[in-house]
């Protein structure tokens, strides 16, 4: 049964930085996309950042140049370093796997970031 435990989130005053790390177990592919979105309530979840086994990355235009996302294959974790945090970067953030063979995808169960002053 694959896994997605996340960490890393809390509150923060604008300006500020914040890690977000997820790490992956179970049963999953080498070739996959791990990546990070969010959610405020009652809207839809949107992407965040993505990078896929094979490096290519993808960015939400909202947090390119503030947002930098990586990952360890060896340790199946995928990191989200957000940096100039704004109070409209505060939602949930949920991992994300997508198994490239199975086609399955998976959610982590949410870490809240919170920017406020």
């Amino acid at each position: 049964q694959v896994q997605l435990v996340e960490s890393g989130g809390g509150l923060v005053q604008p300006g500020g930085s914040l890690r977000l790390s997820c790490v992956a177990s179970g049963g999953i592919s080498s070739i996959n996309t791990m990546g990070w979105y969010r959610q405020a309530p009652g809207k839809e979840r949107e992407l965040v950042a993505t990078i896929s086994s094979g490096g290519t990355i993808n960015y939400a235009d909202s947090v390119k140049g503030r947002f930098t996302i990586s990952r360890d294959a060896v340790k199946k974790t995928v990191f989200l370093q957000m940096n100039s945090l704004k109070p409209e970067d505060t939602d949930v953030y949920y991992c994300n796997l997508l198994d490239s063979m199975s086609r399955r995808q998976y959610w982590g169960q949410g870490t809240q970031v919170t920017v406020s002053s």
